[in-house]
């Protein structure tokens, strides 16, 4: 492949840094330009090396000359700049699932859907994969603890293998289709169907048809390359403890392969045991019982590792081998994250909507047993005032909820209702909670959640934007409320 120069518009969201990563990795020139940098991406762009400023400059763009192409990032819109300015010189304007399609996506797509656990999964049964000398090209849209890269693109010339997050969210500013219908699987997870993205997606049965386009892509995709539905099977995994998703796969003839804890799944789980540094059970695979042990937190982690062991064993990879590199994966930064681990624990992990609130609360809840401080801010789904019913009781497992001031968003000039603010949130959520406070200054939340813990307490930051350093903060003064 030969090397270009590509510059990214929006460079510092998880997918577009991912992709600048893959590329600068393969020698090409990477630049980029964003309008807000938020860690862990920025971080990692800056530990690679790869340069990018802030704002929208078509000078500096150019700068160092006209790139090949240009990389559009859905959230930075049709109208800056420097998409303008390429648009009036001729530059070729991409997006980033365009890009997956043409340079990452392999004769064999394994691509992981779902509403949660998708990142994780991309990201382990890559690692599994990688593991097992395939080498893949990947994409996940998170930082993991055990690969050097968020996206890789293969050294294989066939291409062979692809492992890549199957993201449902639209594709670009002006292209509403679900990111993941540009990667063309030939095999596909698909973990959960909850109704996510109400602003792209005003009706659950709107967001399910999504996920059943894809399934019927995926079998039709097969059987043009000659498969038998038994074949075709065996590259289709669900869980199929989720009602929605068996429901889906049997009332449209989707062959399919199951996982999950209940009795009645191809893979099932169970004796799990959950310790703060990691958990273990057995995975079941007809009269065979294997012990897996995973340095990742959650419960639902022995789902998502199921599904990878499930998806691995079904591509012939030896059991040895899959076992050996989840036990040595050591999972994402934002997952779980310990920041802290002191006298009090902090906690980060990305948890943007009620659901994953709910669950990422009740994991800690059961293996740590202080009080719980919980710091959130939603995206702009959590922030509709049609998920708000989703709230109720989220944060049942929380002894005392945080909402800093919440990060501004771009509201479409066509939408019929505002987003909820701070105020409106924390209102939703002290329907079903006692202590929720909005605290407007970040270094005032710090202190509040600070004074608020003594040993053995937690505090939890939950969202999806890098909270402006206040994780930092909170670490760094934790010594001087040691004592008190």
């Amino acid at each position: 492949m030969k090397p270009k120069h590509v510059h990214i518009i929006g460079i510092c969201g998880v997918l577009s840094s991912a992709i600048a990563s893959a590329f600068h990795e393969r020698g090409w020139k990477v630049t980029g330009s964003d309008k807000g940098f938020y860690p862990p991406t920025s971080t990692h762009l800056d530990e690679l090396g790869v340069p990018y400023y802030a704002g929208w400059h078509p000078e500096k763009m150019v700068a160092e000359g006209i790139p090949d192409f240009i990389i559009v990032a859905t959230a930075s819109g049709s109208q800056n700049p420097e998409t303008l300015y390429a648009l009036e010189h001729n530059i070729p304007l991409v997006s980033y699932t365009e890009v997956l399609r043409d340079y990452f996506v392999g004769k064999n797509s394994i691509v992981c859907v779902g509403t949660w656990g998708k990142t994780t999964t991309s990201t382990l049964l890559s690692f599994i994969l990688e593991k097992a000398g395939l080498d893949p090209s990947y994409m996940f849209g998170g930082i993991s603890l055990s690969q050097k890269l968020s996206a890789k693109i293969s050294r294989d010339e066939q291409k062979t293998w692809s492992v890549l997050e199957g993201d449902e969210y639209k594709s670009g500013p002006k292209d509403p289709r679900a990111k993941f219908f540009y990667y063309n699987p030939t095999h596909l997870i698909l973990s959960a169907i909850f109704w996510d993205h109400a602003d792209l997606y005003p009706t659950p049965e709107d967001y399910i048809n999504a996920f059943k386009k894809i399934l019927i892509e995926t079998v039709d995709r097969n059987k043009q390359l000659g498969l038998s539905e038994f074949d075709i099977a065996k590259r289709i995994l669900i869980c199929g403890d989720h009602t929605v998703l068996t429901t889906l796969v049997l009332e449209n003839g989707i062959p399919h392969t199951t996982y999950g804890k209940s009795a009645d799944n191809h893979y099932r789980y169970e004796n799990l045991t959950e310790t703060q540094n990691g958990i273990s059970f057995d995975i079941i695979h007809g009269t065979n019982k294997y012990p897996v042990t995973s340095l990742m937190l959650g419960d639902y982690n022995a789902e998502n590792i199921t599904s990878c062991f499930a998806m691995a064993h079904l591509i012939g990879i030896p059991v040895e081998t899959i076992l050996k590199a989840i036990a040595q994966f050591e999972g994402l930064k934002r997952r779980l994250e310990k920041r802290l681990v002191s006298d009090i624990t902090v906690i980060d992990t990305h948890a943007p909507t009620p659901d994953k609130v709910e669950a990422g609360l009740s994991v800690l809840r059961r293996i740590y047993s202080g009080k719980i401080v919980a710091i959130f801010e939603p995206n702009i789904g959590g922030r509709q005032q049609g998920s708000a019913f989703k709230y109720d009781n989220a944060f049942q497992k929380a002894d005392l909820v945080l909402i800093p001031r919440l990060t501004k968003l771009k509201v479409d000039k066509d939408a019929t209702e505002a987003p909820l603010e701070a105020a409106e949130l924390a209102e939703v959520i002290s329907k079903t909670h006692p202590n929720v406070f909005v605290i407007e200054n970040d270094d005032e939340l710090v202190r509040r959640a600070l004074s608020e813990t003594k040993k053995d307490d937690l505090i939890v930051f939950l969202g999806s934007h890098g909270f402006r350093g206040m994780i930092e903060q909170t670490i760094s003064l934790r010594p001087q409320y040691q004592s008190k």
